[in-house]
């Protein structure tokens, strides 16, 4: 097997916010993460897939293809848009990073099989970089 990684970037801005908690304990637990008017970052998002080598290619996966299908099931939707209100799932879910790798998971995931027919190639781990000192990983297998 081997892994192919492609990264790719988006600006977004989002708060930090759980109707589940009072104001004081969302300040306690997001800091200023919590301000009420959001606060963005440069995201960097990394998406690997492994598989086998294709003999005839020599590719394990076309990079092109991946880059139209996070270009059009992610990227597209997320850049530089106030993820709270602008992104359907964040309109029920706090847009942590880590509620946004579950989010372009499954996005991924429900086009997956049609861009990639065959189950050769496959969604191993998404990274999402927030800032130099925060780096997320969702390993999916």
């Amino acid at each position: 097997m081997i892994r192919v990684t492609r990264r790719y970037r988006f600006a977004a801005s989002h708060r930090l916010h759980s109707e589940q908690f009072s104001e004081g304990e969302n300040r306690a637990l997001y800091g200023k993460c919590n301000n009420p008017h959001g606060h963005g970052h440069d995201y960097v998002l990394e998406v690997c897939v492994s598989g086998p080598l294709d003999p005839v290619s020599g590719q394990v996966v076309n990079v092109s293809t991946l880059d139209q299908l996070v270009a059009s099931r992610v990227v597209q939707d997320f850049d530089h848009k106030y993820m709270n209100a602008d992104v359907r799932e964040f309109q029920e879910v706090v847009p942590t990073s880590e509620n946004i790798l579950r989010v372009v998971e499954k996005r991924l995931a429900a086009q997956w099989n049609s861009v990639f027919p065959g189950g050769g190639t496959h969604l191993e781990s998404i990274r999402l970089r927030e800032t130099r000192r925060n780096v997320f990983e969702l390993r999916t297998s």
